[in-house]
């Protein structure tokens, strides 16, 4: 209590609506933010989640395009305490993971606030709470709030915001130009020259998709990326690389992956994909590059209907040159070039986090900080990892949390309580 008196001594306490939330805070409703949520109400623990945008998991709502659907087995993208239902298909579309995570959130009564965006979030020393500042916006009101709480929990990703590079000559460009966030499908590019630039997973799929929709599109790839099949001998890659690794040290692992892939795909260096130096399962644990995983797109290279060309020099107006000289004309550029972490903008915290957004410690000691402080889904590990994440946070709260309040387990109903405060 005499903490929380301590809190009125700062003037800035009273400019705004303030609550106390008797529980942890989670900022982010993603699939992440929704696990751990799911995890705290488990161990009867409330909880206060904050979503900038006006529904739970947006990314996958409002940024991605209409035939994603999930690259892995539904087995390692389920989040804890529910399963997919039995009847999904192996790889869930993008339509039935969303309706996934709206059975779980209402499973697990998860509420968050919505448009509700944190401006900052700073650890008061002279309290021991967090002070958490967001911004509430709807149609016509505009409001402040701080949330001060014990523990936060960040869950705002690997994508929260989008990597838009500088090219020069793009603003020169004249033609659409979109990120991959924006594209939905291909059918509005039939009959167009489009460039796709950047090869992952997206890019990739992008690409086949322009393809299957009479486009014409050509994809950067203007370093190496190793390409593998979904599945190997009908078992899927991931879980063979999982196994794999279970037994076998990394190299080893990796080597017989790439055995296995030039089995089923032959030589890619001929067709402009030439493979890193270092193993597709060791680049990933290094450097948290994920391998591309073919559903198509190879077999469109392979026969001419995706176009692979070098780095960017310059744009032009309708026209882009590549690093080889060579000058095409193109159409529409899409910019599949991925996401980054959007913490260093609103986290005040130079311990945990690095000024890349992610934790300073690597999976899978990257959960925990310091003064209460967590994060989940920055494993780099997809959905797997966010669970893991998700089942550590929740338990080590948990345990504080049963220890200090003495609280029924059977108690789960999430709260909160309002504190002085100028305006309501």
């Amino acid at each position: 209590m005499e903490n929380l008196f301590r809190l009125v001594d700062h003037e800035d306490f009273f400019a705004r609506r303030c609550i106390m939330v008797n529980g942890p805070v989670i900022v982010g409703a993603g699939p992440s933010g929704l696990a751990t949520a799911a995890c705290l109400r488990d161990q009867g623990v409330p909880f206060e989640v904050l979503e900038r945008a006006d529904c739970i998991a947006s990314l996958w709502k409002k940024r991605t395009y209409d035939r994603l659907k999930l690259h892995l087995p539904k087995a390692f993208c389920q989040l804890p305490k529910l399963p997919f239902p039995e009847d999904f298909p192996e790889y869930p579309t993008k339509r039935q993971f969303i309706d996934y995570l709206e059975s779980y959130a209402k499973h697990f009564e998860i509420n968050p606030k919505f448009n509700s965006c944190v401006q900052s979030a700073r650890y008061d020393e002279t309290s021991g709470f967090w002070r958490v500042n967001t911004v509430s916006t709807t149609r016509s009101t505009r409001s402040e709030v701080e949330y001060i709480c014990r523990w936060l929990i960040v869950a705002t990703g690997e994508n929260a915001e989008c990597v838009v590079p500088d090219i020069d000559g793009l603003c020169e460009f004249g033609g659409e130009v979109v990120h991959a966030s924006e594209y939905k499908s291909g059918e509005k590019y039939k009959g167009q020259k489009v460039l796709v630039v950047g090869c992952g997973n997206s890019g990739m799929e992008l690409s086949l998709d322009l393809c299957n929709h009479n486009a014409s599109p050509s994809i950067v790839v203007r370093s190496s990326v190793h390409v593998l099949p979904r599945e190997i001998y009908g078992k899927s890659t991931f879980e063979l690389a999982v196994f794999l690794l279970k037994w076998l040290p990394v190299w080893l692992a990796d080597k017989l992956l790439l055995l296995f892939s030039w089995l089923i795909l032959g030589s890619i260096e001929k067709y402009g994909l030439n493979r890193p130096s270092v193993g597709p399962m060791e680049l990933k644990n290094t450097q948290g590059k994920t391998p591309v995983l073919d559903i198509g797109a190879l077999d469109k290279i392979k026969s001419g209907g995706i176009k692979v060309v070098p780095g960017i020099k310059r744009f032009s107006y309708g026209h882009v040159e590549l690093v080889d000289g060579e000058v095409l004309d193109i159409d529409a550029v899409v910019l599949a070039t991925g996401y980054r972490s959007n913490v260093p903008s609103w986290l005040q915290e130079g311990d945990f986090f690095s000024k890349n957004g992610f934790p300073k410690q690597p999976f899978p000691q990257g959960w925990k900080g310091n003064a209460g402080l967590y994060a989940v889904g920055f494993t780099r590990r997809g959905l797997s990892g966010a669970s893991c994440d998700a089942v550590r946070i929740a338990q080590d709260i948990g345990n504080v949390w049963k220890c200090e309040t003495k609280q029924n387990k059977k108690r789960t109903t999430a709260g909160h309580r309002r504190c002085i405060s100028q305006t309501f």
